[in-house]
């Protein structure tokens, strides 16, 4: 079994995908072994309660260096030993040891086509709003692996997403969810259980 940990910091939609594929087949040999959230109260802990799944709230607020926070974490996964590590709504920005610990072994979902509307603060609804004041014609999603700087891993996949006329950012943000992120996650966990991603420098070669 691929050994899953999940890193949340709200209501959890993009767990629930996994939790869903897990359940009707397409995820087989894939569990969810622990998730953690940066932040108590949200549902996303919920879920994970729901489905009898470990978590545990590791917050950055509660440590005094990055150094500290990432040794808490480490050492949460390995106690899990956690496989890949899937960050479906993280909010928290991770440190170079948790990021040398599971090198391409971190895979991260952003609710935008890279390298549009990403980056340092882009995160929830923002880069929906970005797009709605751009007027582009199309956004999506992207699954890439992670590394230092946000959204600046290579990428995995892509789905593009039509921005409609009389979109809001939060309609255009259902959409995304609906339409790339909860299709794009699972099937980049599944691809990775496959073996089929193959890294080639900046870029990811799928088998």
């Amino acid at each position: 079994m691929l050994r899953l940990g999940i890193l949340v910091s709200g209501g959890g939609t993009n767990l629930q995908s996994i939790i869903d594929k897990i359940q009707n087949g397409y995820l087989a040999g894939c569990g969810i072994v622990t998730v953690v959230s940066s932040k108590t109260g949200v549902y996303a802990l919920e879920r994970a309660q729901k489905h009898n799944i470990p978590s545990a709230v590791i917050s950055k607020k509660s440590f005094g260096s990055m150094e500290e926070y990432d040794s808490a974490l480490i050492a949460h996964f390995k106690q899990y030993e956690v496989e890949l590590v899937v960050l479906a709504g993280f909010l928290s920005m991770l440190g170079q040891a948790f990021v040398d610990t599971y090198r391409n072994r971190i895979i991260n979902i952003h609710p935008s086509l890279i390298p549009s509307f990403c980056g340092k603060g882009y995160y929830g609804i923002i880069p929906h709003q970005k797009a709605l004041e751009y007027g582009v014609k199309v956004t999506g999603a992207t699954v890439h692996f992670v590394d230092l700087e946000y959204d600046s891993g290579p990428i995995i996949l892509q789905k593009a997403v039509e921005v409609k006329p009389d979109d809001t950012p939060e309609s255009l943000q259902l959409r995304v969810m609906q339409e790339a992120e909860w299709e794009l996650l699972p099937k980049a966990i599944r691809l990775y259980k496959e073996n089929r991603l193959i890294l080639e420098g900046r870029k990811v070669r799928i088998e």
